[in-house]
């Protein structure tokens, strides 16, 4: 009997998917998400500090400043990392690991005057004048590297079905930066460095067991740091909160969600939020949604969601389709990074998860955040293009685009 004839898809379906399968489908996924992230970040940190910045007497437009140096700085250092091979990536696990625990030994080291405190937490190291450094955001970018470069090279002897090499020293190494970190109170950062840790051996192939116990653990030492701080647990008490409560403990939850309530489908107009002229806290950093959500109304909010998924959804091809074990390693943990941090910010703000003082990546003000973002997506860039197809295509762009230069006559004879 022949065989039922195929039904034929759609044909915007066929479309998308031979967009998807073009060489260069994840490489503007990334770059574009990315560019417009940081974009309408810079327009929203601008807009949501203003009043922050008078109140403290400074210039209205300090935090605008700060990020765009910010910027700067990260964009000098994404487009070299794009344009470098993967190998020399690799080079650099072991410096950046180094560095990233040196800065943050520093800031905990009593005496030396450069740590700084900030809502509680030490995890700011000052460098004199207006520059202070977050040695936590390194430290998510460099353990990455290092991890994936770990692994990569005890994959290509064949070590990783054996549990010690799988193991040993990726988790000591994590638990030494979370160790570090919650000396400073950084709790919201270890957990997204333990996340990285996640992602990183689930792509090494790490059997289920092995992630039980390690949920188990982690679960375990993080409800006793809960149990144990009694900010943390009126974090955990305003999950849901519809209103301030006893001494307005969930003040800033409730006020974000009156700040999203109020934007309506379009916002109410770009600069125009009621929210950040002191009702809404940290309007600039951890509520940087909110704002935006009060001003962009839900198409904003919906527009960056969109933009994350997007470049989400590149680095996740990147690292489907690399036959490089530390490309697909590299690309996965960063994927794991940028879209935990980014489920955690946006949760808190919606009130479903505690409040972990987390920036909203490439979006957010903070200018240790948003370099060691931007050098995420240079890797990225880096990454896909290590593929021969990708090289190809880039290429013959280039030759495209290169202006035709003019000819000079030759001598006739």
């Amino acid at each position: 009997m022949a065989a039922p004839p195929r039904s034929r898809p759609h044909p915007a379906v066929a479309r998308l998917r031979r967009a998807w399968d073009r060489p260069l489908t994840a490489y503007y996924l990334v770059a574009g998400s990315a560019v417009l992230l940081t974009f309408l970040g810079l327009v929203m940190v601008f807009s949501s500090s203003q009043i922050q910045a008078l109140r403290q007497g400074l210039p209205p437009t300090f935090y605008l400043r700060q990020q765009v140096l910010a910027a700067v700085i990260g964009v000098a250092l994404a487009l070299p990392a794009a344009r470098m091979p993967v190998e020399r990536h690799r080079w650099l696990a072991y410096p950046l690991l180094g560095g990233s625990i040196l800065l943050l030994v520093l800031v905990q080291v009593p005496g030396l005057g450069l740590g700084r405190t900030v809502n509680g937490q030490t995890n700011w190291l000052a460098l004199g004048g207006p520059f202070v450094v977050q040695p936590g955001e390194f430290a998510k970018v460099a353990f990455l590297v290092w991890g994936a470069d770990l692994l990569a090279r005890k994959q290509r002897h064949r070590l990783l079905d054996q549990w010690k090499h799988l193991l040993v020293p990726l988790v000591p190494g994590a638990l030494l930066l979370s160790g570090l970190l919650m000396l400073g109170g950084d709790m919201g950062t270890a957990v997204i460095l333990c996340a990285v840790l996640f992602g990183l051996l689930w792509l090494a192939g790490a059997p289920l067991r092995l992630f039980g116990a390690a949920l188990a653990g982690a679960g375990l030492l993080a409800a006793a740091l809960i149990a144990t701080s009694a900010h943390r647990m009126s974090r955990f008490a305003c999950l849901g909160a519809s209103d301030p409560g006893p001494g307005d403990q969930c003040w800033q939850v409730v006020h974000g969600l009156y700040a999203l309530s109020t934007g309506g489908p379009f916002g109410s107009g770009l600069g125009a939020s009621i929210e950040k002229w002191g009702q809404l806290p940290e309007p600039h950093t951890d509520f940087i949604f909110a704002v935006t959500g009060e001003e962009l109304g839900l198409v904003g909010t919906l527009s960056v969601l969109a933009l994350f998924a997007a470049l989400c959804a590149g680095g996740l091809r990147i690292a489907g389709r690399s036959t490089d074990p530390f490309v697909r390693l590299a690309a996965g943990s960063i994927v794991t990074w940028l879209s935990v941090q980014a489920a955690i910010n946006i949760g808190g703000v919606l009130g479903l998860v505690p409040i972990a003082g987390v920036p909203l990546p490439l979006f957010s003000y903070g200018g240790s955040a948003l370099v060691s973002a931007l050098y995420a997506v240079g890797l990225l860039l880096a990454a896909t293009r290590s593929e021969p197809a990708v090289r190809t295509a880039l290429a013959g762009r280039e030759r495209r685009l290169r202006p035709t230069g003019l000819r000079r006559p030759g001598r006739r004879r």
